[in-house]
């Protein structure tokens, strides 16, 4: 079995998000990490491939960025992928979802994983709709929120949130799987695996390589335009109570309380 990951560089947490009002995307200039969803879906891999119920011959790591993202792709391998590819492209540039996940899967038409792993949203546009994306330009099968996977030779057998519960899915390969993060516990990579992630094998793809259309990704190819950017409302400022009384001070958040049937 072979298996690819799809993982994507995002503005670090600890970043505050902007938009950028001139080219009405995120502006990612800041500190950059690995998206913390996508970790699920290597941490997945790792353990199906450690299950020893079907081999595992390969893990490969995919993302679609700017020079950057390499830097996403090394903590992917030292989390336990064998290699990674890189699509970048300057045509690439502005894609939106849909033409994101065309420009993704044409990386995966070429490398023909059995099963693309990725996670259930990313920690910048969380979107949750890139897997679907990718499957249905693949024309595979497809499944989200993904929170248990046992693996049969050609087949799938996989627990997902619903709104109500729970449902059970098999589903043959090749499928493309978003994982939840209730999925696993992602391990952290050894010093060892981290100093050596730069020595394992990167493959950089531009647009070309693998047969994109690049009138079907970038701003023009993309399906949707963000027209205005409106700032959240500003919060109102919170009402202080004096403890000068505490028995009238709890009477008042009490009754403060009531009032909005809070309690």
């Amino acid at each position: 079995m072979k298996i690819c990951c799809l993982v994507k560089e995002v503005p670090d947490a600890a970043v505050q998000k902007r938009i950028d009002p001139n080219t009405m995307r995120l502006d990612r200039s800041g500190e950059k990490n690995l998206n913390p969803f996508d970790t699920h879906a290597l941490e997945a891999a790792m353990q199906i491939r450690e299950s020893g119920v079907v081999q595992v011959d390969e893990i490969v790591a995919v993302t679609m960025g700017p020079e950057s993202a390499v830097r996403a792709l090394h903590k992917a391998v030292a989390l336990g992928a064998d290699r990674s590819v890189h699509l970048t492209d300057p045509a690439l540039e502005g894609s939106d979802v849909n033409a994101t996940g065309y420009a993704l899967a044409k990386v995966l038409e070429s490398e023909q994983p059995d099963l693309v792993l990725l996670g259930q949203q990313s920690d910048d546009g969380e979107c949750y709709t890139i897997g679907a994306v990718v499957a249905d330009h693949l024309q595979v099968p497809s499944l989200t929120q993904v929170i248990k996977i046992d693996v049969a030779e050609g087949k799938l057998t996989c627990e997902r949130q619903a709104e109500y519960g729970y449902d059970t899915v098999e589903v043959e390969l090749p499928a493309v799987i978003s994982v939840g993060d209730a999925i696993n516990e992602p391990r952290y990579p050894s010093l060892k695996a981290i100093m050596g992630a730069k020595k394992k094998p990167l493959d950089t793809k531009s647009a070309a390589d693998v047969g994109i259309d690049t009138s079907e990704v970038g701003i023009e190819g993309s399906k949707t335009r963000v027209l205005a950017i409106n700032p959240p409302p500003a919060k109102e400022p919170g009402e202080v109570f004096e403890d000068e009384d505490t028995d009238e001070t709890v009477n008042k958040i009490v009754a403060w309380l009531e009032e909005r049937k809070l309690v």
